[in-house]
């Protein structure tokens, strides 16, 4: 078998490995950060307080434990654009004059 019949190999494994990684932590991180949300409005006492975790704490809490998966679809469309930019792709036909 030949090299040139091997499908192309991605340049951009590292960051497709990153991705996933990142996309694993924040998933581990929502679900810690909603369980933490929880067990704090149960732990404070009075009405008042209970809303204000559940409707001011608990937003803020789970938009900071996202962050890891934005940052892994980042790092997914970056390796995406660097496969489909690859020097096969960006071949530039001449331009033939007009007549």
């Amino acid at each position: 078998m030949s090299l040139m019949a091997l499908p192309p190999v991605s340049r951009y494994k590292t960051l497709r490995t990153w991705s996933v990684i990142l996309v694993a932590v924040g998933f581990v991180s929502v679900v810690s950060a909603a369980i933490g949300v929880i067990s704090w409005a149960v732990s404070v006492t009075g009405v008042a307080e209970t809303l204000a975790v559940l409707l001011f704490g608990g937003p803020i809490v789970l938009l900071l434990a996202t962050w890891p998966i934005a940052l892994g679809q980042v790092l997914r469309a970056i390796a995406d654009i660097g496969d489909s930019m690859t020097g096969d792709s960006m071949t530039v036909e001449p331009l033939r004059p007009a007549y």
